[in-house]
């Protein structure tokens, strides 16, 4: 492995080369960027990284098409659903799963003070996502619906997740994650773990585990805190980067 000085030398270039305004144009990120209002960048922004598996076009296309049903208001228009379950399916996401999905939102904002609130990061990423699970469940669901929540209990990296609260924390002035939430909890970000940053993260030694699983995240994340303690889920754009577009000699990205 690497040491300090030179894994900061390496990823903190590629951090500043992904992290920038232009990212956003190929990435699912692009949807909560057609909004200004809180709420509807929370929604919309959760809605979109639920369902950000499988080709990028696809997912960004997808979730165009939920900006539509919600007649580009998605916070007005969850908080005035009236369980007509309109017609949509990504993959295994049907139609059943974003009604449930649409009324676990009302129930939240509605009841439990708004996505922020539901998901306090205070006691770490695990915890928040935990805890919006069992919210989530105070909503009649079938079960087949619950499994598009992460359980990170289970041993699930909760990638999708983990990249909302990505977007919704880090704040740092660079244009594409939002920032809207407390961000003194930046330090408790977690990378979206991935075949592409699990690649990354090998090739560089900082995973020993062969899963994308939750106990890689944390073996991971301990690497990259000690990288940047106040803001390590940065390091997400240069794991990306390295396995998707860059070729380094020594590292057997591809």
């Amino acid at each position: 492995m690497m040491k300090r000085d030179e894994l900061k030398s390496l990823l903190d270039p590629l951090v500043d080369k992904y992290n920038q305004p232009n990212f956003i144009a190929s990435d699912p990120i692009q949807i909560p960027h057609l909004f200004k209002k809180k709420e509807d960048i929370e929604i919309i922004g959760f809605l979109t990284a639920i369902i950000a598996w499988g080709n990028r076009q696809s997912i960004i296309k997808n979730a165009n098409r939920m900006v539509d049903i919600m007649h580009e208001s998605p916070h007005h228009y969850v908080l005035n659903y009236n369980g007509s379950e309109p017609e949509f399916v990504h993959r295994t996401f049907n139609a059943t799963d974003f009604d449930f999905f649409l009324r676990a939102l009302q129930h939240i904002y509605l009841e439990r003070g708004g996505l922020e609130s539901v998901m306090n990061l205070e006691l770490g990423a695990k915890n928040a996502i935990m805890n919006l699970r069992k919210v989530f469940t105070e909503v009649e669901h079938q079960s087949r619906s619950l499994k598009h929540l992460a359980n990170p209990e289970k041993g699930s990296s909760a990638k999708r997740i983990n990249m909302f609260l990505r977007w919704m924390v880090r704040k740092d002035g660079h244009g594409v994650d939002f920032g809207l939430w407390n961000s003194k909890y930046m330090r408790e970000l977690m990378v979206p773990l991935d075949v592409h940053t699990g690649n990354s993260a090998r090739a560089l030694q900082l995973i020993s585990r062969k899963a994308n699983d939750w106990k890689s995240l944390d073996e991971l994340m301990e690497k990259l805190r000690a990288l940047d303690p106040k803001d390590p889920s940065k390091y997400d754009f240069a794991l990306f980067g390295l396995s998707v577009d860059e070729k380094l000699d020594g590292l057997q990205i591809k």
